[in-house]
This record gives structure tokens, C-alpha cells and sequence, in this order.
């Protein structure tokens, strides 16, 4: 039959065996053409049902969960009317169309910078638009990174005139990142509130067959299972997240088949749910009490921003697939199924879910329910830790430890400060509140006060990256900021009554990261303004009048160019410094990643028998610098490549494979080697004899250094050899880190906040915050600190 292309029915159908078999046959070119184009197909349409079904464990555990509470949360009491129901139903419907729907699967999700969502991505994005970073560390090599990417603007194009205002504006700047810090802290809070609200609903089912069970008994099993999820935490979720993926689809087919069970059961009238008119007539009629309960029906779009923050190892499109395809239909039957059943059980409003699962299926469904909730607190426990990650290469967070926890996943990390912190508020939540109305209070507040920072930022991506005309901006604005200040104006009522939980943390949290960065700013700017002129170094000499001992001194700065102050500090007290001084500056850049083999960029500062350089190793905000003992190997290497490539763009300055430019008037010209070397380009200083150049280099697994200069032998020189050797020998020698351990105080005149913030809060901070030798994997007998003291 195969051979036919006939099965036995008689249908003209071919398998993939038959595909297989005609593939020996002769085919001419257009039918080889369709043969690829059919299977490229097969195979992302495949791949692309694969990753939809693994997002679900990922992205919507959180969404998917919020069946367990929000008609509690909603009708604390009791229900007064049907007609409530139904109106409750229909601003659900209609919540979960408007906000999860359409605003961030259809638009939000498009704004990714890279696959990488969340406050921060958005950040980044605008960042590389506009020059609207508060640290001003950019170099414009840096824009020549391949995951550097941005779109040019008309010079008279609304987007110009917007990037204009907000690089001319310096408080803009700082609302900016306030805004996107902001909803930051409102994440951190949601990783705080998910375990809690999620984990205490699906227990709380043990006391619908157990109706003389205390409510501290829940609470008990609740705060058990917390502990156990947070002390799970540093062995990552790489060896059981493959089970996560197979509970959510259950739980989504779950509640899904049980909506349809008392639909069937109690009546289909609730249908009348999808007419807005239920909308109007339920806040008319319940006035006050009725707009305050808009608080329990915003927890329907609780996990909605995980959609955008938990984007990262997931195609837009696979996200978009499982939530049109699965979890929003399952969803909208579960609601209507519990409306179904409260229409006939009004006084079961407080625990509506568990009462209308089938008694046949109880136990298995309250089971799943608990795995559920347990996978949708991870996801937000995972997102908190990436966030807070991002928040700590933007230089808005202390340096704390970051483990990897997966091999194959960048992005699955452990902080275990941060989980311990969490876990003791979380518990605290949790046993504090004792009931879910509170905790659901807190909850809303911190959702939409997330939902309308991602609005606000993503009207300048709309203009400055997308383009958009502007009345497409108004539209989506206004739509958006429609619907999130009404649920905004909801939960303010409900601000004594828990929703000042998440705001209290967010304010915590906030102080912390505004205090480090302002003093990381202030830091920074110390650095710049009191850097060492190249006059100064060109007058000490080749000796820099001292003794120079052998070895390699590697000089720690934030600064990308520019010779340090702690340089001048260290050789004005001490009488000698190492035969070669390489100043080094680890950056992070609003990228999500800087590929290996543009990771280093080496630049020479002086004449070459200062032996002098400067490496600046750049990071994106998903990548770690970890405790990478190929750190310094790689450091290395790249200096030896960057001698190698000088001298070989010396020996050929008659040819046109290479270009120079002034580093001062930056006009840049990018020149190729050879296709065996990356692309560098020289920077000459005007005021040295010798080449001050920065050169791109590859990793050593990207190419071969030794073997490339070898197969340009005729173009050689016995300097370059010289200075290879000599860094060799200086290497072997030893090498000595030296550390600049800058300590920030207030000025005098200075007003009482600066202080409080300067003197107290940053100053605890650099206190229990990892050092930087920790970070750089810095051996304590090969340390050097130099002290200084600035004013602010």
C-alpha cells in the first residue's frame, strides 16, 4: 500500500514512509524545492507545539492558579444575587480578553528585547533607543556589538524629537528609571505573595471535607510546604522542571473539563456573562461594595506580567500559541463553571472551587491543585531571582552571590540571600494574614502596579523603537490605563486591609536599589572627574619613576577609558609597580548578552615600552560573571592577540585592510584582517608616539591567535615577538589583583536625606555585600587594596 500512496480505506494519503521511499527517486529541482519546504514546515510547526507545551510550566502556573481564589476574594461573604454572579463573570471574561489577551500576548510580548521580557528588558531597550542610562559608562564600541541592536530615526520625526527631550531632560532620566525600579520591587513582592496565596488556596481544601479542621491547622501545612519549596531552591529547577510542563496541562485540562461539568449540571444561563451589560448593571447596583470588589476580580490577571517577565527561553509565538490555544479557553470554562454552581449555592462563595469539583475526583484534583500551586510559586521564585539579577548589572542592586543551577539554561540562577529573604516574608505573609482575602488585597496591589509601569514604558517603546503613528499610541494608552486605573482606584480602598503588604516591601526594596545605584553613580563620576591625564603618564616616563618589578599588575576600575585615580594613588605611596599594568574594567551593558567572542576589548595607553594596557571585559544583563577560573586565561589571551594584530597592522600600513581613526573625534572606519581574524579597528591618541588602540578580539575557541600571525610571517616583526615573550615572562613572574576599596561619605553641608542615604543606608550596604574579589575570583595572597576616601 506504502508504494500506492493508497491506505486500506482507499484515501490517497502519504506518510512519512512513503516521503521517505520517493526520496530515492529522481526528482527535478521543484519538486526537491517543495519536499525541503514540506519538511522545514513539519518540523517548526512541531517544534513550535513543543515549546507551547513546555512554556505552560514556565509561564502560566501563576495565571492558571487564580481559579483557587478569586470568586473568595471577590465575595468574601456570601453572594446576594445571581445576577452578581453573573456580572462578576463578565468583568472576568472581559478582564482576561482586554489585559492577558490583547495587550500582552498580542502587543506587549512584541516588545522583548531579544526573547528576553520583564521591567528591565523594556529598561534596556529604551537605554539603547536613547541616551537615557544614569551611569554614563557607553563607548561607542559598544554599539557595535551584534546583540546591540537599534533603529535610526528621521531628524524631524516625532521619535527624534522624543529622544531629544528625554536626553536633554536629566530628571526625565531619573522618572524613567524609577518607574521601571518600581516595577521591579512590585515583582519582587509577587514572588513574595504568589507561594503565599497560591500555596494557603489549594490546601485550604483539606477543610471542605474537613469542616472541623481550625484555620491554623491550613495555615501550618501552608507554611510546611513553603519552607520545603525555598529550601528546594539551590538545586534549581533543571532536574524537575520537565515535570512542571505535564502538572500545568493537567491542571488547565482539569479545571477546564470540571467547567464544563456544571455547566452541563447547573444550567448554561451564566453564558449571559459575555454581554457587557452584566458589567454595568453589577457596579450599579453594588455602588461602593460593588467597584471595591473589582480588587477580587483583578486577581483573575494575577501571573499576567509572567508572561512578559518569564519570556526568556520561550519564541513569542510558542507563549502566544499555548494561551490562545489551552489556557484561555480552559480558563473561561473554569469561571463560568464556578458561576454555574454559585448561581445555586450562593453562600459557597468562600470556597467555590473546591465544592464544585465532582466528589468522585476530589482528592485527585485537590492533589494536583497543591502541584500546581507549588510549580506557580517557582515560576515566580525563578523570576525574582533573574530580576533581581538584571536589576544588579543595571548597578541598581548589591553585589550578591549567583549560582547557576543548569548547564543548558543561562537563565536558571539561585541567590541565596535573596531566597532566604523571601522564604521569611513569604512565611510571615502567610501566617500573619491567616486568610486569603488579605493576602488576595496585597496581591492586586502589587499586580496592577506593575501593569501600569509596563504601560508607561511601553509608550516610549511604541514611539522610539516601533515607530508607531501616534494615534495607535493614544489608542493602546488609553484602552490600557482605562482598565488598570479603574482596578487601581479598586484596591486603594483596600489598602488597610493588606494591600499595604506589597507596597511596604516595594518601598524597602526600592530604598535599597535607588540608594546603591545613586551611590554607584556618584562613584563613578568621583572616577572620571579625578582620572590621571595622559600628560601626567607621558611625564613619569617609561620607568613611571619607579622601580619596575617583574610581573603583571591588574588594575580593577569602572572606568572604560582614562587612567584611574586609585593608579596615581597606589604609585604615590608605594615605591615600585609591576613591569606591566593592565587596567581592568568589567561592564555591563544594556544587552541581554555579549556573545564570547566579542566579550574583550583590549587598548594600549601610552608608548609600547610603558607596556601599558587597558581590558574591558562587557556583560549583558543575562550573563554571569561567575567565579570563572578562565577569567584571567581569557584576559590574557586576548592581550597576546591584540600585540599580534598591533604589529601586523604596523607592518602594513601601506595596504587598505585596515583603517584608523581618532578615538577623540570618533570617526570610525571598521576594517578586515583577514577571514580568519575578527574586525578591529585602532584608535590613535594625537598625543602618544605609539598606537592608544582598541582591538575586538575573538576567544580561544573562536580562533587560533598563534596560527593566524603565523600565516602572516612576512609581515612579522621581531618587536612583536619581543613584547609576547616579555608578557610570558611577566606572567610567570606572577600576577597581583589590585583593588580599589573606595569608601563613599557625605559632605558636611550636605542635607539630612544625602546623609541618611550616604552615611547610613549605602554605607550598611557595601557592608554585607559581597566584596569584589569574591566576584572576581580574586586568590586573598595575590590581593592588593588600595583605600580612598571620596565626598559626595
Amino acid at each position: 500500500m506504502a508504494s500506492t500512496g493508497f491506505d486500506e480505506d482507499g484515501d490517497n494519503r502519504v506518510g512519512i514512509w512513503d516521503l521517505d521511499k520517493k526520496i530515492d527517486q529522481p526528482m527535478d529541482e521543484e519538486g526537491e524545492r517543495l519536499k525541503n519546504m514540506f519538511r522545514e514546515k513539519k518540523l517548526s510547526t512541531l517544534l513550535l507545539l513543543r515549546l507551547a507545551y513546555q512554556s505552560l510550566g514556565v509561564v502560566y502556573g501563576d495565571l492558571g492558579t487564580s481559579p483557587l481564589y478569586v470568586f473568595y476574594n471577590t465575595f468574601p461573604h456570601r453572594v446576594k444575587e445571581q445576577e452578581d454572579v453573573i456580572g462578576a463573570l463578565s468583568l472576568i471574561i472581559y478582564s482576561l480578553t482586554l489585559v492577558p489577551l490583547l495587550k500582552y500576548v498580542v502587543i506587549v510580548l512584541r516588545a522583548n528585547d531579544n526573547g528576553q521580557g520583564g521591567t528591565l528588558a523594556l529598561y534596556s531597550l529604551l537605554c539603547r533607543h536613547a541616551n537615557i542610562k544614569t551611569i554614563p559608562n557607553q563607548h561607542h564600541t559598544d554599539e557595535h556589538l551584534t546583540t546591540y541592536s537599534r533603529s535610526t530615526f528621521h531628524e524631524k520625526s516625532f521619535a527624534a524629537k522624543t529622544k531629544r527631550w528625554l536626553e536633554e531632560q536629566a530628571y526625565i532620566k531619573n522618572v524613567i528609571l524609577i518607574l521601571a525600579l518600581v516595577g521591579t520591587c512590585m515583582v519582587i513582592g509577587d514572588g513574595i505573595l504568589t507561594p503565599a496565596i497560591s500555596v494557603l488556596s489549594a490546601v485550604g481544601g483539606i477543610k471542605v471535607n474537613h469542616a472541623d479542621l481550625s484555620n491554623g491547622v491550613v495555615v501550618l501545612v501552608a507554611v510546611v510546604i513553603l519552607i520545603g519549596l525555598f529550601s528546594m531552591q539551590h538545586y534549581g529547577t533543571d532536574r524537575v522542571g520537565w515535570l512542571f510542563a505535564p502538572i500545568v496541562l493537567l491542571w488547565f485540562l482539569l479545571i477546564g473539563g470540571i467547567g464544563i461539568f456544571n455547566i452541563c449540571k447547573y444550567g448554561s444561563s451564566v453564558l449571559k456573562a459575555f454581554s457587557p451589560v452584566y458589567i454595568y448593571r453589577y457596579l450599579k447596583r453594588g455602588g461602593k461594595e460593588g467597584w471595591t470588589s473589582l480588587g477580587g476580580i483583578l486577581l483573575s490577571i494575577t501571573g499576567t506580567e509572567a508572561l512578559f517577565a518569564d519570556l526568556a527561553h520561550f519564541p513569542v509565538s510558542s507563549v502566544q500559541l499555548a494561551f490562545t490555544l489551552l489556557v484561555f479557553p480552559c480558563l473561561l470554562l473554569a469561571y463560568s463553571g464556578q458561576a454555574a454552581y454559585l448561581m445555586h449555592n450562593l453562600e459557597h462563595s468562600s470556597d467555590a472551587f473546591y465544592r464544585s469539583i465532582p466528589d468522585k475526583i476530589y482528592w485527585p484534583v485537590f492533589v494536583v491543585a497543591t502541584a500546581a500551586a507549588i510549580v506557580a510559586s517557582q515560576a515566580t521564585i525563578s523570576a525574582t531571582f533573574s530580576i533581581i539579577k538584571q536589576a544588579n548589572a543595571h548597578g541598581c542592586f548589591p553585589r550578591i552571590k549567583v549560582v547557576h543551577t543548569s548547564r543548558k539554561f543561562l537563565g536558571q540562577i539561585y541567590i541565596p540571600d535573596i531566597n532566604w529573604i523571601l522564604m521569611i516574608l513569604c512565611i510571615a505573609v502567610t501566617a500573619g494574614f491567616k486568610n486569603q482575602s488579605q493576602i488576595g488585597n496585597a496581591y492586586g496591589t502589587a499586580v496592577v502596579l506593575v501593569m501600569l509601569v509596563t504601560t508607561l514604558l511601553m509608550i516610549l517603546i511604541m514611539i522610539l523603537v516601533w515607530r508607531c503613528h501616534w494615534i495607535l499610541v493614544v489608542v493602546f494608552t488609553g484602552l490600557s490605563l482605562i482598565v488598570e486605573c479603574t482596578y487601581f482606584s479598586a484596591v486603594l480602598f483596600k489598602v488597610d486591609q493588606g494591600g499595604w503588604a506589597p507596597l511596604a516591601i516595594a518601598g524597602a526594596f526600592l530604598v535599597i536599589m535607588y540608594v546603591w545605584h545613586y551611590g554607584t553613580v556618584k562613584r563613578y563620576e568621583f572616577e572620571m572627574h579625578s582620572k590621571v591625564s595622559m600628560a601626567w603618564i607621558l611625564g613619569l616616563g617609561p620607568s613611571l619613576g619607579l622601580v619596575r618589578v617583574p610581573g603583571i599588575g591588574l588594575v580593577y576600575t569602572e572606568l572604560a577609558s582614562g587612567v584611574p585615580h586609585i593608579f596615581s594613588h597606589f604609585i604615590t605611596n608605594l615605591p615600585a609597580i609591576h613591569s606591566v599594568v593592565v587596567f581592568v574594567c568589567v561592564k555591563y551593558l544594556p544587552v541581554y548578552t555579549v556573545p564570547e567572542d566579542e566579550r574583550f576589548l583590549v587598548k594600549r595607553i601610552g608608548p609600547k615600552n610603558f607596556h601599558m594596557f587597558r581590558c574591558v571585559a562587557r556583560y549583558g544583563y543575562k550573563d554571569l560573571h561567575k567565579k570563572d577560573d578562565d577569567f584571567e586565561k581569557k584576559l590574557f589571551h586576548s592581550l597576546f592577540v591584540f600585540v599580534k594584530l598591533e604589529s601586523m597592522m604596523e607592518s602594513c600600513s601601506d595596504s587598505d585592510d585596515y583603517s584608523l581613526y581618532e578615538e577623540e573625534n570618533e570617526h570610525s572606519r571598521v576594517g578586515l584582517l583577514n577571514n580568519n581574524v575578527n574586525t578591529a579597528s585602532l584608535n590613535m591618541d594625537p598625543t602618544v608616539s605609539s598606537a592608544d588602540s582598541i582591538v575586538s578580539v575573538t576567544s580561544p575557541s573562536h580562533m587560533n591567535a598563534v596560527t593566524t600571525i603565523q600565516s602572516y610571517g612576512h609581515v612579522s616583526s621581531h618587536t612583536e615577538v619581543d613584547e609576547v615573550e616579555f608578557l610570558n615572562n611577566c606572567r610567570d613572574a606572577g600576577v597581583v589583583h589590585i583593588l580599589g576599596n573606595t569608601v563613599v561619605r557625605a559632605r558636611r553641608d550636605s542635607r539630612f536625606y544625602n546623609k541618611i542615604a550616604v552615611d547610613y543606608i549605602y554605607a550598611f550596604l557595601r557592608k554585607i555585600c559581597r566584596e569584589h574579589s569574591v566576584i572576581f575570583n580574586v586568590p586573598h595572597e595575590s590581593l592588593l587594596n588600595v583605600g580612598q576616601v571620596f565626598y559626595v
